[in-house]
């Protein structure tokens, strides 16, 4: 058969989805990072269902729309929630804690990674750029925290993580509802 028959793509964008399993389990725990409350099995759970598990699902549906970024920024950082997690119980449950420089390091290479898509940002909408940039300043804060214990530094690092996880709010949220009113109700 010469001829391939092409269906207009109906699946819903999934980039809210991972957005708002991004910005849910960052706020939480950064409000922990801030010092109001202690990693619990909330933050666990959040972190393993919804900043991962979900995260990683909506990667593979930005995938399967051939969205490089969407794809691999959402498998990823859904991937980082479910190593954190791991590391908290595999700590808990005996097995080696991360020192400081182990963490540190940890952070710092995510830092890394989130900085290529930062640079990816500049091409793009201003919500984007200032997420990511957000996200950058905040891998480099708790990497220094981690390496250097000052209390102040992983306090500062709660703080500008709550507001990362509301600017990916206001992102996941921006693409819903100008969606729904087929129009620009928030700008990015």
């Amino acid at each position: 058969m010469s001829e391939y028959l092409h269906l207009k793509d109906q699946t819903s964008n999934p980039g809210p989805i991972g957005l708002f399993g991004f910005a849910l389990t960052t706020i939480l725990l950064n409000i922990h990072n801030a010092g109001f409350f202690p990693i619990d099995t909330m933050i666990m759970g959040m972190g393993i269902f919804f900043g991962g598990i979900a995260q990683f699902c909506a990667g593979i549906m930005e995938w399967k729309r051939g969205n490089q970024f969407g794809s691999v920024a959402f498998m990823s950082f859904g991937a980082f929630w479910l190593s954190l997690v791991f590391i908290w119980i595999a700590s808990a449950a005996g097995l080696p804690k991360p020192d400081s420089i182990s963490m540190g390091s940890y952070l710092a290479i995510w830092g890394l990674f989130a900085f290529v898509f930062f640079i990816q940002t500049l091409n793009g909408l201003m919500i984007g750029k200032i997420l990511f940039g957000l996200l950058v300043i905040l891998f480099a804060l708790l990497s220094i925290y981690n390496f250097t214990g000052i209390a102040w530094i992983g306090k500062l690092a709660g703080f500008e993580g709550i507001l990362c996880g509301f600017v990916a709010f206001y992102e996941g949220s921006a693409i819903m509802i100008n969606h729904k009113y087929q129009k620009n109700v928030l700008p990015m």
